[in-house]
C-alpha cells in the first residue's frame, strides 16, 4: 500500500502558497523614509491579509512614483496571495525591467511560475535571483520546488540541504528534502529529516505520518505502526491513517507467520505382472503361436509305416 501524498505538481504549488503567506514579510520591501505613505499602508495590510485593499495601495505607490521597483514587486506579491498569478508575473516583470538588477524581484517571479507549475521558466529566475544573490536561502528553496516539479531529486536535495544550512528553522527545508530523498530511495535520510520535524514539533501528526511510511518503505514495520500509532493519537478521526496501520500490520503478521508445511506426495506404487493388459497381450501371443504352428503343419506328408495293411 502506498502512502497518499501529495503529487509532484500539487506538492510543489501548496508548498510554496503556503511558504509565501506564512513569510510574507520577506516579499515587500519597505519604502524609503521620505516616500509616501502608501507603500507602508499596502504592506500593513498585506500582513492583514487585506489584500485587495493592500493592491490599491501599492497602485497608488507606483503611480507616485513609477520608477520604483519595491512598488510591483509589493504589488505583485500581494496579487500572489490571492492567487491573481498572471498579474504576479506581470508586476515582478515591471520590477525587473525598472531594476534589473533586483533579486527580490527575479525570486518572487520565479515562486508564482512554479505556482502555475511553469518549473522550468521558473527554473531560470532562481537561478538569475541566485546569481544575483548568493546568500539568499529562500532562493535556494523556490529552486528546490522547481527542480521537484521536473524530477530532479538529486538537485532538490542539494538545494534544500543549501536552504537549510542557511535557515535551519525552516521546516519546509528538511520536509522537501526528505520527499526528494524517498523519490531517490534514500529512505534513511528520508527518516532522519522526519526525525528533525518530529523532534521540533511532536505534536504533528503529518510528519508521523510520513515517517511511518518510510519505515514501511524499509519494512521496518514495527516502527512504522508506532508512527502510525502516534500520530492517531493526535488525530484519531484520520480514516487514512487508520488504513495505513491496518495495511502495516497486516504486513508485519505476514512477515512473522511460519512457513507452510507441505504434505509429501505420495509415490505411486509400481503395478504387478498379472494386469488385466498383461493378461490380454499373453493370450494373444498363445493364438497367434497356435495359428502359426497349425500353417506349419497343414502341408507335411506323413511318413509311411513298414506295415503292411
Amino acid at each position: 500500500m502506498r502512502m497518499n501524498i501529495l503529487n509532484k505538481e500539487a506538492i510543489t504549488i501548496a508548498t510554496a502558497l503556503f511558504l509565501w503567506l506564512a513569510a510574507i514579510e520577506i516579499g515587500f520591501a519597505k519604502p524609503p523614509a521620505d516616500g509616501a505613505g502608501h507603500m507602508q499602508r499596502g504592506i500593513e495590510l498585506a500582513q492583514q491579509k487585506q489584500y485587495d485593499a493592500a493592491i490599491a495601495e501599492f497602485t497608488k505607490a507606483i503611480q507616485a512614483n513609477p520608477k520604483d521597483a519595491r512598488g510591483y514587486t509589493n504589488r505583485g506579491t500581494a496579487y500572489r496571495a490571492s492567487n491573481r498569478l498572471p498579474d504576479a508575473i506581470a508586476d515582478f516583470s515591471k520590477a525587473i525591467e525598472v531594476a534589473p538588477k533586483d533579486e527580490v524581484a527575479y525570486r518572487e517571479r520565479g515562486n508564482a511560475q512554479i505556482m502555475q507549475s511553469q518549473f522550468d521558466a521558473g527554473l531560470a529566475d532562481l537561478n538569475k535571483a541566485i546569481e544575483l544573490k548568493p546568500d539568499d536561502a529562500y532562493a535556494y528553496k523556490f529552486r528546490g520546488f522547481a527542480e521537484i516539479g521536473l524530477n530532479q531529486w538529486d538537485k532538490a536535495v542539494a538545494d534544500f540541504t543549501t536552504a537549510s544550512q542557511k535557515e535551519p528553522n525552516d521546516p519546509q527545508n528538511y520536509d522537501r528534502r526528505a520527499w526528494a530523498n524517498r523519490n531517490l530511495k534514500n529512505y534513511d535520510a528520508a527518516v532522519a529529516d522526519y526525525t528533525v520535524l518530529i523532534d521540533k514539533n511532536p505534536a504533528d501528526a503529518e510528519h508521523l505520518v510520513k515517517r511511518g511510511a518510510t519505515y514501511t518503505s524499509l519494512q521496518q514495520y514495527e516502527k512504522a505502526i508506532a508512527d502510525y500509532q502516534a500520530a492517531l493519537k493526535l488525530k484519531p478521526d484520520d480514516y487514512d491513517t487508520v488504513q495505513r496501520l491496518q495495511y502495516v500490520q497486516a504486513m508485519l503478521a505476514a512477515k512473522n507467520a511460519p512457513p507452510p508445511t507441505t504434505t509429501p506426495t505420495p509415490t505411486p506404487e509400481k503395478p504387478g505382472l498379472l494386469t488385466p493388459l498383461n493378461v490380454g497381450i499373453a493370450i494373444a501371443l498363445l493364438i497367434i503361436i497356435a495359428v502359426i504352428l497349425r500353417l506349419v503343419t497343414r502341408g507335411k506328408v506323413e511318413e509311411a509305416s513298414g506295415r503292411i495293411r
